[in-house]
């Protein structure tokens, strides 16, 4: 892409590298299915989950504006567990359901998608970064804004810019992390959609850019009477404190959504592969998606149930459309068939290990180049 402001150009994928691998492991993920008469959508377990994450999200709002948590400190314990509310509802609910797999029927995915904006995001822009620009073209720079962050100080892809600082983000990009809702909450969604908007993407939410704009513009209004204006009405305490708890619930939800994605791709294991200039990738998506995605932490159940099955990565790459419910499952599917096919299967035996590998990656993108090292 040459210019983040001009029209998209699509990198294209080899459709004969790996076509065999690609179209025994789909066929064998359909006769999962079909042969245990289930479906790929949510199941009773998704929608009780549904039902525990918007309950942890709302009771603690609701018990304070009815006046029955007024001690200072079970406020600020009430707005914590808001922030835990956000990060469950962004990791099991919404996310399952802007890919399209929390039900067969588009208008409940729909719905159940644009609860992100009712905890300060905004779908259609969540869509297209996640589900247009990180799962087509997962760890490219350039066109994966998760690996080409807004902020210079992070260097998450070796084809990214180094500067000196960068030897130390191995510390600080732990702080920067939690800022994640805190710019969603902000400015990020405003200056996604006019840069998707020069971009051409923004037609593949609507045709209707001022529809967009409206319905971000109204979203976050409804969200910041809802969260701030009401709170500091109707609660028995400074505004200032409730400004601070505020920001204590964004940094709690963004600090553990970063920490789940971010170990699924920046590790020493994975790849970051460059397009040819004719922006061509000579690898089958598939096997794209691959070699650029680690799990972590297959054996946790409690995990694996808390944060949206996205320890599954690996499984969540390959089929968006299919319930996380399914990925531990379907995990044993496609290990088998990549070692059957010789495919690389990335997977950290815990999150911590995990963690461990992202801070070691974030310290070796932190050394400079050796060419710019001898320079």
């Amino acid at each position: 892409m040459e210019n983040k402001t001009q029209v998209l150009k699509p990198i294209k994928f080899s459709p004969k590298i790996g076509r065999d691998f690609n179209s025994t492991l789909k066929k064998r993920v359909r006769a999962y299915f079909k042969d245990n008469n289930i479906s790929k959508y949510a199941n009773a377990n998704m929608k009780i989950k549904t039902i525990f994450m918007i309950t942890l999200y709302l009771t603690p709002y609701f018990l304070m504006l009815t006046g029955v948590v007024t001690n200072i400190w079970l406020i600020a314990a009430c707005w914590a567990v808001m922030g835990l509310g956000i990060a469950g509802i962004g990791l099991s609910i919404m996310h399952d359901a802007n890919h399209g797999a929390y039900s067969k029927n588009e208008n409940v995915n729909y719905i159940i998608g644009r609860i992100v904006n009712l905890v300060g995001g905004y779908a259609p822009t969540w869509k297209i970064q996640h589900n247009i620009l990180h799962h087509t073209y997962t760890n490219i720079h350039g066109y994966d804004e998760d690996v080409s962050p807004a902020v210079s100080l992070l260097r998450f892809s070796p084809a990214d810019k180094h500067i000196p600082i960068h030897r130390f983000q191995f510390i600080y990009a732990w702080f920067f992390y939690s800022l994640m809702t805190v710019m969603w909450m902000t400015t990020k969604d405003f200056q996604q959609l006019f840069r998707y908007k020069k971009m051409g993407l923004t037609k593949t939410e609507s045709a209707n850019f001022g529809k967009l704009l409206f319905e971000l513009v109204t979203s976050k209004l409804i969200f910041y009477v809802y969260v701030i204006i009401i709170p500091i009405l109707v609660l028995d305490i400074p505004w200032w404190a409730t400004l601070g708890f505020v920001l204590m619930m964004q940094l709690i939800a963004g600090f553990i959504l970063a920490i789940v994605f971010q170990p699924a791709h920046v590790v020493p294991e994975t790849n970051f592969p460059v397009p040819e200039k004719d922006l061509t990738i000579e690898n089958n998506w598939a096997i794209h998606q691959l070699e650029t995605t680690s799990n972590f932490a297959p054996k946790s159940t409690i995990l694996y149930w808390l944060v949206g099955g996205l320890n599954y990565q690996v499984e969540h790459h390959l089929f968006p459309n299919i319930c996380h419910v399914h990925y531990k499952k379907l995990s044993k599917i496609v290990k088998a068939t990549a070692e059957e096919f010789s495919v690389p299967y990335h997977s950290e035996p815990t999150f911590f290990s995990a963690l461990r590998s992202h801070g070691k990656m974030l310290k070796q993108l932190g050394v400079a180049p050796k060419a710019e090292a001898t320079s």
